[in-house]
């Protein structure tokens, strides 16, 4: 019989459309699917309660999976290349499969597995299953990776996407491996205040299709912007964590298709589509520019003056600085472990060009904070709004007021999430100003015990475009 195989689950906790999965059935029927808790993550400063949270109810719905599919989840705590060589010595395996990552401390981590892994006669193979093009698939035609999105967008989206892996069928148990309980959030070391959302495979295609066989995705470019509606999917954590594979993203995207009637829908399932591409595009930034992990993709930017007043920083994370939607998202975000895409460059341009503040110091706390927190995107996301990354059209400087008046119309976002301001008519919710319309809204957002304005707009963004055009000089 042929020997099992160790099938090494990180951020593909699922059994459906999975890559490493599917090659390791191949190689042998006698799969172990395992799960390391590595202490080198857990104990990082960008570790968010919140998803650690979410990915132990991932693992425990795909420890039920496997189990309806006769198999153990083996856990174990410690260091990867020392437990996988235990773990396969016990059982005889001599293969293990596992799905790439375009991190650095993962590239890293995985090499030094492969060479630790070969030194004891185990072989490993390594699957593309987080994107639908890998780095090196989407190149110019010299050759080169894309550092502007438009162009990635164009080849792309030209090149024939792979259909999902169904679930390898025949799969067979090991008698002696036995059910392991997962550990707790506060065995981790974890406490989650944070409302997260529910995990699992069985979640994530239920937020898949709600979102496509309901069609609200044929809205998705009208409702994206409108933090008060549901008009996105609401799969960003399941992505990250891989609850759903991107094959069977897409192909529900492409019965999709079939319902188009109109240029608006087209557009709109265009435009998601687009989203997806960003999700790779910035992954593909990560790998092949490894340096955006801790500066600027634009290394000139690195000399950017900034102000990091410990107080403003503070009351950006409080959700207290006087601006009612910047302060509506930043709550949102310390509520619910998740922010609206739309308020996300909002909050993030107010941090770096309002308040002068590193953006590196609004990255770090986003991923401590955010459920589908990711290196790659929430990186690429912030460097954009800070105007230090890959952007061809860098200088962007939102108006909070006008964003709140133009996506929050009505006030119902602001009023979800600053109650204190819910009894205010909507001119004295959104006005920003320094007129006699200003100065009535203010006097009555003060009669709420609701802070002042921490800067002035109109003066922080001159002196942002003064220091951004001195760094190009």
């Amino acid at each position: 019989m042929t020997p099992p195989v160790l099938i090494w689950h990180r951020r593909d906790l699922r059994v459906e459309d999975n890559a490493a999965l599917h090659e390791g059935a191949r190689h042998s029927l006698q799969v172990v699917p395992v799960f390391i808790f590595d202490r080198q993550i857990l104990e990082r400063a960008d570790t968010a309660p919140a998803r650690v949270a979410f990915l132990l109810e991932a693992l425990q719905r795909l420890q039920e999976r496997y189990s309806q599919l006769g198999l153990t989840l083996v856990w174990r705590m410690g260091d990867p290349l020392a437990e996988l060589r235990n773990l396969a010595a016990d059982l005889g395996a001599k293969a293990v499969f596992w799905n790439a990552d375009v991190e650095p401390f993962a590239l890293q981590r995985d090499s030094r597995v492969r060479a630790g892994l070969a030194e004891a006669g185990i072989q490993s193979f390594s699957d593309q299953d987080m994107l639908l093009h890998g780095p090196g698939e989407v190149l110019t035609q010299a050759g080169d990776p894309y550092s502007v999105f438009t162009p990635f967008w164009r080849n792309w989206s030209s090149l024939p996407k792979p259909a999902p892996y169904p679930i390898p069928k025949g799969l067979q148990p090991i008698p002696s491996l036995s059910f392991q309980p997962l550990p707790a959030l506060a065995d981790l070391g974890f406490v989650c205040e944070q409302r997260i959302p529910a995990a699992g495979e069985a979640a994530a295609q239920a937020l898949l299709e709600n979102f496509c066989d309901n069609l609200r995705i044929l809205d998705y470019e009208r409702s994206r912007n409108f933090p008060a509606e549901d008009g996105t999917s609401r799969l960003s954590p399941h992505l990250r964590w891989g609850t759903v594979g991107i094959r069977q993203v897409w192909q529900a995207t492409l019965e999709v298709e079939a319902e188009v009637r109109s240029e608006e829908a087209e557009a709109s399932l265009q435009t998601w589509r687009q989203e997806l591409c960003w999700r790779e595009f910035y992954k593909h930034v990560l790998a092949h520019w490894p340096h955006v992990e801790t500066g600027a993709y634009r290394k000139v930017f690195d000399d950017l003056e900034w102000d990091n007043r410990r107080d403003r920083f503070q009351a950006w994370c409080a959700g207290q600085t006087g601006y009612p939607i910047v302060d509506a998202a930043m709550r949102q975000l310390n509520e619910t472990g998740w922010m609206h895409n739309r308020c996300r460059m909002i909050v993030a341009n107010f941090l770096t060009k309002d308040l002068l503040i590193d953006w590196r110091w609004g990255e770090l706390y986003f991923m401590q904070k955010l459920v589908d927190g990711d290196l790659a995107a929430n990186n690429g996301g912030w460097q954009w709004s800070a105007s230090v990354g890959t952007d061809p059209k860098p200088l962007r400087i939102f108006n909070p007021a006008t964003q709140a008046a133009r996506y929050d119309p009505e006030g119902e976002y602001i009023r979800r999430y600053v109650p204190e301001l819910a009894g205010l008519d909507t001119p004295a919710l959104l006005w920003v100003g320094d007129d006699k319309k200003g100065a009535w809204a203010l006097r009555e957002r003060r009669a709420c015990r609701y802070p002042d304005p921490i800067v002035d707009h109109k003066v922080q963004q001159q002196e942002f475009k003064r220091r951004y055009q001195a760094v190009q000089r």
